[in-house]
């Protein structure tokens, strides 16, 4: 009997799991006055993804600029359009193997490791990884500098569409862009000044949720 209900719980728990692997997506539309980025929120960062829709609903970034941007890097955004940097809170980090930052991740701020031990993400600060292509000899390097080991997976997409592979492990990942990613070059490219700042302002209009 009691074998019995070890299996039944066990085969309840593997098809939780199963239909939480399965389930859609949330999409959000980051429309800019340079275009529409559009982005899907992984499930298995909730913490990450229920936060940023939460901001999403209440219009926090309605408005807002992407207020550093750094070719071959990243493009920032995440402050209040009134000009307040977070909402004051933090959210815990949710690291995952699985998730890297390759071109086209979506994934949290913070301040430094100094002040954050933890590494826990700003509670509205995020970026969108332009990066750039690196061969197996620099991945080498980051390997050797981080003493990490990139799955094949990473090294792929590191040596294909390219990325900041030395963000892993530092960062939450928390969503990739599935539609626009030209728009973030096309960001990523324009004109900057005095701390990475846009001298052009690149305006977030909106962020809507899809689904």
């Amino acid at each position: 009997m009691k074998r019995l209900i070890l299996a039944a719980l066990v085969l309840v728990g593997l098809t939780c799991q199963a239909q939480k692997a399965n389930e859609k997506e949330t999409v959000v539309a980051i429309k800019t006055n340079m275009g529409t980025i559009k982005a899907k929120l992984y499930n298995d960062t909730p913490l990450h993804r229920d936060n940023f829709l939460k901001l999403v609903d209440e219009g926090w970034y309605n408005g807002s600029p992407f207020h550093r941007v750094i070719n071959q890097f990243m493009i920032q955004g995440g402050q209040n359009k009134d000009g307040r940097l977070d909402p004051g809170y933090t959210v815990p980090a949710e690291f995952r193997d699985n998730h890297f930052h390759k071109k086209g991740a979506l994934c949290a701020a913070r301040q430094g490791d100094q002040v954050n031990p933890k590494k826990a993400s700003s509670g509205s600060q995020f970026y969108i990884v332009q990066g750039k292509v690196y061969d197996d000899k620099a991945l080498d390097m980051f390997e050797s500098r981080m003493g990490k080991v990139f799955s094949a997976r990473q090294r792929q997409a590191y040596q294909t569409v390219g990325g900041t592979p030395h963000l892993d492990g530092d960062y939450t990942v928390f969503g990739e862009v599935t539609e626009g990613i030209e728009v973030v070059d096309k960001i990523a490219a324009v004109k900057t000044g005095r701390m990475d700042v846009p001298v052009e302002p690149v305006t977030i209009i909106s962020v809507t949720i899809e689904k």
